[in-house]
């Protein structure tokens, strides 16, 4: 039996990243995936950051990621690329541009260096956006994009490089739990020792929690973008902008363009039917929801509706009922962390929220950061199933509606 401090399952963004700062910390860790390192949502994600959140905390992780991001290659000694040209939010109207100026006048007081800027000025550092319709514009500077899948990648190799044990296409089958505490991880290729468990399993976060009794009330929801062919208008410099009442976002990649949105009525998918061979390629895609989501933008882009497509991808990102993730200790566990429900943003903070949590198990107690909003204990009561599936599918279809915020991953 191989014994370590801590075993995280998942090697997605949010476990590598959590692993990362365990070993950082002096911790004996062992990360483990029944797939490929990095290989399952985190790649597929948009590789999106955005800093004006709907509240304190999550402003405050994201300005983390992005600082975070910035000195990655000082901190891992591993190089990242990314383009820090800001990012734009649109409000097409009266409605959401009210609800645009609030949230920047939240995200100014909070300290975040955003503005309204007018839709003249969001062309001229977006020349393929069209003005016409549009009736606010909010320009956060810091914002940046990159290759999503330098994040887990970047943070498992930087693990590795501290010591941490890296343990690819092994199937997690059980967790022993004794005396109300973790005790082992069962896998198919044996057992390892450790008494702090991490579950940051992404899509099958759920069926690892349920291994050691706990609950998690978390939907994989498909979520799909596309990337065009090179075009000379697609400048690399240009920011990332999202359009609220669309609830779709666009950003230069590649030499082309990204796009990529959130539809009303979102495929979910229940992990446990698929069974264990099931790995993200094998989800059905269907590019005629991004075909429609193209058309409700064709006004403010119009280079997207007949562009060639060079690249169609989905992931499997995790919702919650509220729309926040969970991160901290499981409850009625002792010893079992959660790091989930990413709400299609957890790569864009999870240098941050890795972070936190490798703190958190290492030090014994809460961070100073108050994580209360993302409590995994806040669902003890249980929701329905159906009930969970229409929370869940409410919080994926009002993504930007809600309350505009920019958090894709």
């Amino acid at each position: 039996m191989d014994k370590f401090d801590v075993v995280v399952v998942g090697s997605g963004a949010f476990g590598a990243s959590t692993a990362f700062h365990l070993a950082k910390a002096g911790r004996r860790v062992a990360l483990v995936d029944q797939a490929a390192l990095g290989s399952q949502t985190s790649p597929r994600a948009a590789g999106l950051t955005g800093q004006l959140r709907r509240t304190d905390v999550m402003m405050e992780l994201a300005r983390r990621s992005v600082e975070k991001i910035v000195h990655f290659t000082t901190e891992t000694g591993l190089p990242i690329e990314y383009v820090q040209a800001g990012s734009l939010i649109i409000a097409r109207t009266p409605e959401h541009a009210a609800g645009l100026s609030l949230a920047v006048e939240n995200g100014r007081r909070f300290g975040l260096d955003v503005a309204m800027i007018s839709p003249e000025a969001a062309r001229d550092r977006m020349p393929i956006l069209e003005t016409d319709g549009i009736h606010a514009v909010s320009f956060t500077p810091t914002d940046l994009h990159l290759e999503p899948e330098q994040i887990a990648l970047g943070y498992a190799n930087a693990a590795a490089s501290l010591g941490c044990s890296l343990l690819p296409n092994t199937r997690v089958t059980g967790i022993v739990v004794e005396g109300g505490r973790v005790n082992r991880v069962l896998t198919d290729h044996g057992e390892l020792y450790a008494p702090a468990v991490v579950d940051a399993a992404g899509g099958w976060l759920r069926l690892v929690g349920q291994m050691a009794g706990v609950s998690l009330p978390v939907v994989p929801t498909r979520h799909q973008l596309l990337i065009t062919e090179p075009m000379r208008a697609a400048r690399p410099d240009m920011p990332t902008a999202r359009v609220v009442d669309a609830n779709a976002y666009v950003r230069p990649c590649r030499g082309g363009l990204m796009f990529g949105g959130y539809e009303q009525d979102p495929v979910t998918v229940d992990l446990a039917e698929r069974g264990p061979e099931f790995r993200i390629d094998d989800l059905a895609l269907d590019i005629a929801v991004l075909r429609r989501l193209i058309t409700s933008v064709e006004g403010q882009f119009p280079l997207l509706k007949d562009a060639p497509v060079r690249e169609h991808r989905g992931g499997l990102p995790t919702m919650t009922p509220d729309g926040f993730h969970l991160v901290g200790p499981a409850p009625g566990v002792s010893g079992l962390y959660i790091i989930g429900g990413c709400n299609v943003g957890g790569l864009s903070v999870s240098p941050a929220l890795g972070e936190v949590l490798a703190g958190w198990i290492t030090d014994g107690e809460a961070p100073a950061l108050d994580m209360s909003v993302m409590s995994p204990a806040r669902f003890t009561q249980g929701i329905p199933a159906l009930e969970l599936l229409e929370r869940c599918r409410l919080q994926y279809a009002n993504y930007y509606t809600g309350q505009p915020r920019g958090a894709d991953s």
